[in-house]
């Protein structure tokens, strides 16, 4: 999406454009992330809403997730998205390139034998599951192919304790499978407040899945239609079998096959080494944007399309726009989600002091949450009370994705607590919660 948004920039500002990718255009977040997992997520829900109101008017007996339909609904929106997205390019005369691109120099790459001279480059590549240095790595799937099973097996071992597992982990647990996850810690989730982690680890206990701390996949290994793992917790390795491994422990930029020293591009683990203004550091012509550049936004897709926004208005104005990462929310969709917007708790305590007012709330008794049956959702808004403005928000709960938008905003703009608290909402919604969190 970075490079997209780039390319309708440019393409719109009378410049000559071309994109290219090796994959299917749309990207991560519409093929192969954020939009058909948020669809088999909603199978999810229906099966988790519906145990939640067991026993108060709801039989949830003989409900259950079709894997096969489910997935057909996901691919109901996925198939399409490649020939809109570029159909979407060609009409603001962007040319559309397909295959691998590969610097040949400063301003010049190589795509399928083909030479192509250039005055800008932007490079949003993306990322690909981090490389796992053990015996049998191969019989891992990535989230990639977990989103295109034809099937559900029984038995899935997630791992990694971050977004890929957790969110996968909650929805094969709903379809009928016992899914396991494992984490090289002491607790998953590690960017996410510690006390709602907690809460939400005792949430996914209950909705069958295990999950393992001080726990290193060791290796993998096939024993006839299974696979037999060997892992080690605490020091001590021990072998369970599963019929499913999924590689859920991070990703990488993907650079390695562009030849950025061709180009004279540095780069190092965390991608390009861009400047403020996302341009190269060592070569003015080059910028980088999304996954594959080395800033502080964190790796979500609104991130990279606001980055490739700045990206393109540096290349046609100059170095005049940096990227503006405060309010940016972050969300867990597990069942029920888990939100961030703002620094954590500890790191707000040293930076604010004594100006830090930390306020906390369980709202697993509060009308929106009984009215569904969840009981499972706490919040935690930090304030500078120098200023009355929010500094963060953490929330666990049902809607919470939507409510840390406000947060976000309130952050962007410097609102005030008692100005959020003047806002009239809707009534009875999981919104109108805001002031009683505050």
């Amino acid at each position: 999406m970075a490079g997209v948004n780039a390319a309708n920039k440019c393409a719109a500002a009378g410049w000559r454009v071309a994109i290219v990718d090796e994959l299917p255009y749309g990207g991560t977040c519409a093929l192969r992330g954020c939009d058909p997992k948020k669809i088999l997520r909603r199978g999810a829900e229906i099966i988790d809403s519906a145990r939640l109101l067991a026993g108060k008017g709801i039989d949830p007996q003989g409900l259950a997730i079709n894997w096969a339909d489910l997935m057909g609904h996901k691919h109901g929106f996925t198939e399409p998205v490649p020939q809109q997205m570029e159909d979407g390019l060609a009409s603001n005369g962007v040319e559309t390139l397909r295959g691998r691109a590969t610097f040949t120099g400063p301003t010049t790459l190589a795509i399928n034998g083909a030479s192509y001279d250039t005055r800008h480059v932007l490079i949003a590549t993306g990322a690909r599951p981090r490389p796992l240095d053990i015996v049998g790595a191969e019989h891992l799937i990535d989230s990639t192919a977990f989103l295109d099973l034809p099937r559900l097996p029984g038995r899935i071992l997630f791992v990694g304790g971050g977004f890929v597992s957790f969110e996968f982990a909650h929805i094969a647990a709903r379809a009928g499978s016992r899914p396991m996850i494992i984490d090289r810690g002491a607790r998953p989730l590690k960017g996410f407040d510690p006390d709602l982690v907690d809460l939400l680890t005792r949430r996914s206990h209950q909705a069958g899945i295990e999950i393992q701390t001080h726990t290193s996949l060791v290796a993998v290994e096939t024993t006839g239609d299974a696979y037999r793992v060997t892992l080690d917790t605490a020091g001590q390795e021990h072998t369970i079998e599963v019929d499913l491994v999924v590689h859920g422990a991070g990703r990488v930029p993907l650079l390695d096959d562009l030849d950025l020293d061709a180009a004279g591009v540095a780069y190092g683990p965390q991608g390009v080494h861009v400047g403020g203004h996302l341009q190269s550091t060592t070569n003015p012509a080059v910028y980088a944007a999304g996954d594959a550049a080395d800033t502080p936004g964190m790796p979500l897709t609104p991130v990279a399309v606001f980055e490739g926004k700045v990206a393109a208005s540096n290349m046609l104005k100059g170095q005049t726009t940096v990227p503006d990462y405060d309010g940016v929310p972050t969300s867990v969709f597990t069942i029920p989600e888990l939100v961030r917007v703002g620094p954590l708790e500890a790191d707000a305590r040293d930076t604010y002091g004594d100006d830090l007012d930390v306020r906390y709330r369980d709202t697993s008794g509060w009308y929106a949450n009984y009215r569904i049956g969840e009981t499972a959702a706490a919040t935690k808004i930090l304030i500078n009370t120098a200023s009355d403005t929010i500094i963060g928000a953490h929330m666990l709960g049902p809607e919470y994705a939507e409510v840390i938008n406000i947060f976000a905003l309130a952050i962007k703009l410097g609102l005030t607590t008692r100005q959020l608290k003047s806002m009239t909402p809707a009534y009875p919604t999981v919104g109108s919660d805001l002031g009683s969190m505050l």
